[in-house]
């Protein structure tokens, strides 16, 4: 059975959503929604509960209270073919690449088809070939191990191995950390231009403010709890919240968007 998705709607929608540990509550009434084609950042201070939200916008953690829809779909209301088709929507690029040690590049990236294709071997090892040509890795990473990749080699190898089935919906938690500032800003202009070429909807975990800067078309900030604020940077940086403006009022945050700011001029002049 075929799943009909509603283009219309949010590819992700979470309504009242209510996490907690135990008596420790995590998110209470938090509401978040992205938009067909944005890339929007989440940002929040250690602790906020980022991760846990992923999780549970992942389906790896249910939430004790709310829904969450894909789609115009409720995913607790799916039948599990149903929400497979859902899931091979979605790609996840894991913190630091999350591959696994005894696969090569190509292997890596071939999961994904072996478990969810019926395709020939031949032609999953071409997908996956072409997907190391799409995220800028030499093909001859193909038959390399991850512990023979630089850092950033390995997080464009984990992105590879996130559009293997060709999603519509990326996941990224903290795609920047621990690259320096050309490798970043490089990966950056990567997601830009993989988010026009795939029509793709990007949800991004990052402290990184030159790519809250230069990418993100939102920026959803989580505190208290609760998404306080969800829209452009401008209105975001305007917002009357301390750790608002404490985290895009200071020194960084200026310089990061000066630099955002001269980066979407030489793209208009371009």
């Amino acid at each position: 059975m075929a799943l009909v998705l509603d283009i219309q709607s949010p590819p992700v929608e979470a309504r009242g959503i209510l996490t907690q540990f135990g008596t420790n509550i995590i998110h209470e009434n938090l509401n978040f929604r992205v938009d067909r084609g944005e890339i929007v950042g989440l940002v929040g201070g250690s602790g906020s509960g980022k991760s846990v939200l992923l999780n549970t916008l992942l389906g790896l953690k249910e939430p004790e209270g709310g829904i969450v829809r894909y789609f115009g779909q409720d995913r607790r209301s799916l039948k599990p073919e149903l929400r497979q088709e859902i899931n091979n929507q979605i790609g996840v690029l894991f913190q630091g690449g999350a591959l696994f040690s005894s696969l090569t590049v190509r292997e890596n990236i071939m999961v994904p088809l072996r478990e969810h294709t019926d395709l020939p071997l031949q032609l999953m090892r071409e997908l996956a070939d072409m997907k190391i040509h799409m995220v800028g890795l030499p093909l001859s990473a193909a038959t390399l191990f991850p512990s023979d990749l630089s850092g950033g080699m390995k997080k464009r190898a984990g992105l590879a191995r996130a559009l293997a089935l060709d999603p519509s919906l990326l996941y990224l938690d903290e795609p920047t950390a621990g690259l320096d500032p050309i490798g970043a800003s490089a990966f950056d202009q990567l997601i830009l231009g993989l988010r026009d070429a795939m029509d793709l909807t990007v949800i991004m975990v990052t402290h990184d403010l030159d790519s809250l800067f230069t990418i993100c078309d939102r920026v959803a900030v989580l505190v208290d709890k609760r998404i306080a604020i969800n829209d452009s940077l401008p209105k975001v940086q305007a917002f009357d919240h301390p750790w608002v403006q404490q985290y895009f009022g200071g020194a960084r945050a200026r310089a990061a968007n000066t630099a955002g700011l001269d980066a979407e001029q030489d793209l208009g002049s371009q």
